[in-house]
């Protein structure tokens, strides 16, 4: 969106890249001969989390306890089972819905914590 540009006191300088703009620095890459004659797959994520309605607590994350916070992480990341996977039919319905409208995506997995899920 601003590549090229970078902010600094007084407003944006253009043509300077950030050093962190690594967009930038993929593009240097992708420009060169070798590497524009190939078509690169992207392994962009989208992370997103579910949030409960059955509760008071309808803006807590879903199987998060509802008077507390989970467990460590760990059980929850790429899980199955009731007791460490939450909400995976409406993360499967929408990565279904995602994929009839169009949108070309690949795989989806829980995250770290209860209720998060990504792309």
């Amino acid at each position: 969106m601003c590549e090229g540009f970078v902010w600094k006191a007084g407003g944006f300088t253009a043509l300077t890249p950030n050093n962190t703009n690594f967009r930038h620095f993929a593009s240097k890459i992708f420009e060169r001969p070798e590497v524009a004659a190939e078509e690169p797959w992207f392994g962009i994520e989208q992370e997103y989390t579910l949030l409960g309605t059955l509760t008071k607590f309808t803006t807590w994350p879903l199987g998060w306890p509802n008077n507390g916070y989970p467990g460590p992480q760990g059980p929850y990341y790429c899980s199955v089972g009731a007791a460490n996977c939450f909400g995976r039919i409406i993360a499967d319905m929408h990565y279904k819905a995602c994929l009839y409208a169009g949108i070309n995506i690949s795989g989806t997995n829980a995250e770290v914590m209860p209720g998060q899920w990504e792309f």
